[in-house]
């Protein structure tokens, strides 16, 4: 027991692969290159080897909204290979320094997206309390997103619409923030909320007197020359219901 202690405490040198994987790329770029392999070796002693060989899954993400990258030509960009060792070391639970790459940079495409701006659309499925309703056309903001993709997917795409909002019973203003749903990731987007805003108001029954106009030159009378209209109307506009609000009208034709 006391060989395989000693024998744990002794340096090795490891040589291995990583897998990459590039997030939070810019929204207008695309990767290409979206996974790719890198070559190491690591200098651990053999209890970091033996927590190294019990790892399967051997890859590390790299968020390019944090790696300075610099365009070499063309699409082809660079980043110093040291960032992936320290997202290795951070895996392993050991010193960036204990890791020494193949490569002093790791070379990555990525292409430019085409773009345009389109409206979002609210998925909602909203029930008011008895006598309440929905006032109005609920508010985003902002009400359109610019979304990037490959030409061929966006221009097949007219609007974006929000995660849906559900809800129940509800009898008073509302706001929500939502997600919006970019195909799974086949578009990208350059916000990924929206807020909306959503009137509720309780609404009555009004009957309104309506006089019958005649749309040609001809002299008719009607009996009755009024017809009534029922309608439900939002509280907040009672008051401002009158006859001339509505148009009851006869055609010869």
């Amino acid at each position: 027991a006391a060989w395989f202690l000693v024998k744990l405490s002794e340096d090795y040198v490891t040589q291995t692969t990583f897998r990459l994987q590039m997030e939070d790329v810019p929204a207008d770029k695309w990767v290409s290159s979206d996974e790719q392999s890198v070559k190491m070796s690591l200098n651990i002693d053999g209890f970091h080897t033996l927590r190294y060989k019990m790892i399967r899954d051997r890859f590390v993400t790299i968020p390019l909204d944090e790696v300075p990258f610099r365009l070499e030509n063309n699409n082809t960009y660079s980043f110093s290979s040291q960032y992936v060792a320290e997202k290795v070391a951070d895996k392993l639970g050991i010193n960036a320094s204990d890791i020494t790459m193949n490569d002093a940079k790791i070379y990555f495409n990525m292409d430019d997206l085409k773009s345009k701006v389109v409206p979002i659309v609210l998925q909602s499925d909203v029930t008011t309390a008895r006598q309440y309703g929905i006032y109005g056309i609920p508010m985003l903001d902002p009400s359109s997103v610019t979304i990037f993709g490959p030409q061929e997917v966006i221009d097949t795409i007219k609007t974006v619409r929000t995660e849906p909002l559900t809800l129940n019973n509800v009898s008073q203003d509302f706001s929500a923030t939502l997600q919006l749903d970019v195909l799974d990731g086949q578009i990208r987007s350059n916000i990924k909320e929206v807020k909306a805003e959503v009137q509720v108001e309780k609404y009555t029954e009004m009957d309104v007197e309506v006089p019958i106009k005649v749309t040609d030159s001809l002299k008719l009378r009607f009996f009755p020359e009024t017809m009534s209209v029922k309608c439900l109307v939002a509280m907040r506009d009672y008051a401002s219901i009158t006859p001339e609000s509505f148009t009851v009208a006869v055609d010869k034709h």
